[in-house]
């Protein structure tokens, strides 16, 4: 590619938008902007100042503080509003990551009077349940869409939604996850770091303490692995009431909080475990399957069109079907060996960071035209 063509998007600004992110949507917007910067583009990145100071956006670009919040609160969305109007006031294009930042970035254009393109991507679809705040969510969902210029949708069952919402321009883009550091310890290593005795198999879950990650369902389940030992990477909402269960029932379960050696502990797991109640391109399973880890995940949103047959699929929030699961890949050598060889052939198939960047860079020409050279 010559220095002409990589320049594509010379001296556009563009500002890339979320709300609070402790993991997939923060790691994906660090994981473009360096390929941004090189195609041109004078990047900004607005969001609140603690998932900058969690991800370190502003080593890498300009960084304007927004607190979008990841709930809904009209007074704190209010000031959200008005803020990213002046951030972006000069901007020529906008990418909101997320239904949050999606909402704030459409109501500060109309706010700023703004003529600038506004692309969104949809990382997650609602949360299940009912009642009014579903129902405002999904008012906001279908505003959000509808006021974008181009929806990306990290899932082909999130396209569907955004087309039947009424989205102008829905494309899937599916969100790549960073590769992950080569494990600097072997297996041997850490299970005596966890003090993990003899064979004793080793269930690894990795993520947000949530209830969109459904470990509710991980430790009813977790009662039939009694010779397992069973380790969540991940911080979260959920951190003393699961604990707090864990003791009062005596599970063998280990919270870890956050960790920066999820490499180091995929690689000596036994299987991976991703027990999500709802999930789009998740950064687990594509992290489990890069690294031969047989991977056990809930059949939702777009997990089966990631995973296809490399992975042992369940209904979400059937603890009996994911318990009978894990213990069919721990006691059965050849489904281990399959599902161990299916992954990284699974994930070889998957676009990998610089083909997620170049999608974008063409995308922002498409919407701005040829750079004014």
């Amino acid at each position: 590619m010559t220095e002409q063509e990589q320049q594509v998007l010379a001296g556009r600004r563009v500002a890339q938008v979320l709300a609070t992110s402790t993991g997939g949507v923060g790691t994906h917007v660090r994981s473009v902007l360096a390929a941004l910067g090189r195609a041109g583009a004078q990047v900004r990145v607005c969001g609140p100042a603690a998932t900058d100071a969690l991800f370190g956006f502003a080593a890498l670009a300009a960084f304007r503080p927004v607190g979008i919040s990841a709930g809904l609160d009209p007074v704190a969305d209010l000031r959200a509003v008005r803020a990213l109007a002046r951030a972006t006031a000069d901007v020529d294009l906008v990418h909101a990551h997320g239904l949050r930042a999606g909402l704030v970035a459409a109501a500060a254009r109309r706010a700023g009077r703004a003529t600038h393109p506004l692309v969104v991507t949809l990382h997650n679809e609602l949360p299940p349940g009912g009642g009014l705040k579903r129902a405002v969510l999904s008012r906001a969902e279908a505003a959000t869409v509808r006021a974008a210029d181009v929806v990306l949708a990290a899932s082909g069952d999130l396209a569907e939604n955004a087309t039947r919402l009424g989205a102008r321009d829905v494309r899937v883009a599916p969100v790549s996850a960073p590769p992950l550091p080569a494990p600097q310890r072997d297996r041997a290593q850490v299970r005596a770091d966890l003090d993990l005795d003899g064979d004793r198999p080793l269930v690894v879950a990795v993520g947000r303490l949530h209830p969109q990650k459904g470990y509710d369902t991980l430790l009813d389940a977790a009662r039939s692995w009694t010779d397992a030992l069973v380790v969540v990477a991940g911080d979260g909402p959920l951190e003393q009431p699961l604990q707090s269960r864990i003791d009062a029932e005596g599970l063998p379960v280990r919270l870890l909080g956050r960790r920066t050696d999820v490499a180091d502990l995929l690689a000596a797991a036994d299987v991976c475990v991703l027990p999500s109640v709802w999930e789009a391109r998740s950064l687990t399973a594509q992290e489990a399957l890069r690294s031969g880890t047989p991977l056990v995940a809930t059949r939702v949103g777009g997990i089966p069109e990631l995973v296809g047959d490399a992975a042992v699929l369940v209904p979400a929030g059937d603890a009996g079907a994911l318990a009978d699961a894990v213990t069919a890949v721990l006691t059965d050598p050849p489904l281990r060996d399959r599902l161990t060889a299916a992954g990284p052939a699974q994930a070889a198939r998957w676009p990998d960071e610089a083909g997620t960047a170049r999608q974008l860079v063409a995308l922002y020409r498409e919407l701005l035209g040829p750079a004014d050279r």
